[in-house]
């Protein structure tokens, strides 16, 4: 989303709200953008903050070619910050550098804007930090915290800040777009049950990577079925290579949790929400009768417990040889 129009298309009470603002000249000090992964959140961060220090503003939308564009976009640009969690969460000492660059005058203008993703990952010496800045707002800065989940932000923050909230993308409407883009409807289907992120979703498409990816999530639980003996073989010379990046391991669990979804729903006739698997498959049967709903129901259970692990640090090749273990169980 480049410009507000297309943020309209997806976000419309967002977009009225914050262009209202802008065309008004009376934007708020903080904004608390709360929404599920791929509603846009980041982009509409850089989309205002673009419109604030945009020379060549047309309206409420910016040139997107001008120098305060460009850098805006590399991220180069010395009033824009932006603060993401370091590893798990962020720190005091992240907030701190942040203040230190607040006691400088801006440099290209006199306005400064600061993000903050994952809002609800803040510690509690750096969310006692940020409230300085909201308590005591200086009249030409913009905050934007960017959260999926606004109860885990701690309450004098969001009640500082005008709350943006941002729906989920229809799926089938996303669905379409993507096969306005060229895709097949059933990897149209899979890739919006992951993400609502367009870019995002066509980029996957496109990348070997990912086919390769759900070729062994079929191949893991068909093992499972089939050579369980050879389940942790397959887990050392082929996933665990393959799915060597936390955000890629955490792809890996989110495939076998649709997987695991298809198989459930065929015991229970709802053939036509099938995302992996296609209604007859000879696969899917096989799984249906090896697998029971009860079975079903804890290993969807673990999947998440392992999606946990994983944020928390734990060990990949652990919690994989873990759950895989608890699947066979």
């Amino acid at each position: 989303m480049k410009t507000w129009s297309q943020v309209a298309e997806v976000q419309p009470l967002a977009s009225k709200i914050i262009t209202n603002s802008i065309n008004r000249d009376r934007l708020s000090h903080a904004y608390l953008f709360q929404g599920e992964r791929g509603t846009g959140k980041d982009e509409i961060a850089l989309l205002l903050a673009k419109s604030i220090f945009c020379p060549n503003r047309s309206g409420v939308e910016p040139c997107q070619d001008c120098h305060a564009c460009r850098r805006i976009d590399s991220g180069n640009h010395p009033d824009v910050h932006w603060i993401e969690p370091d590893t798990q969460s962020i720190r005091k000492e992240q907030i701190e550098h942040l203040q230190k660059e607040f006691t400088y005058s801006g440099l290209e203008s006199d306005r400064k804007f600061y993000v903050i993703k994952g809002a609800e990952t803040l510690t509690v010496n750096a969310a006692n930090r940020i409230l300085k800045f909201l308590e005591e707002p200086a009249t030409q800065t913009t905050a934007v915290m960017l959260t999926e989940n606004s109860q885990a932000v701690i309450s004098t923050i969001r009640s500082r800040c005008q709350i943006i909230d941002l729906k989920p993308l229809h799926p089938k409407a996303f669905q379409n777009q993507l096969i306005e883009h060229g895709i097949n409807r059933s990897t149209a289907v899979l890739l919006s049950a992951l993400t609502n992120n367009l870019d995002e979703a066509i980029a996957w498409s496109e990348d070997d990577w990912f086919a390769q990816a759900r070729k062994r999530m079929v191949q893991l639980i068909e093992m499972i079925r089939v050579n369980p003996n050879d389940v942790f073989l397959f887990l050392h010379q082929e996933w665990m290579p393959h799915f060597k990046e936390r955000a890629q391991q955490e792809q890996g669990l989110d495939l076998l949790m649709l997987a695991f979804k298809d198989i459930l729903y065929c015991h229970i006739d709802k053939e036509e929400d099938l995302i992996i698997f296609s209604k007859g498959d000879e696969k899917l049967e096989n799984l249906v009768m090896f697998f029971s709903q009860e079975k079903l129901l804890d290993i969807l259970n673990k999947l998440l417990d392992a999606k946990r692990k994983l944020k928390q640090n734990v060990n990949p090749t652990l919690v994989m040889e873990q759950l895989t273990v608890q699947i066979q169980g």
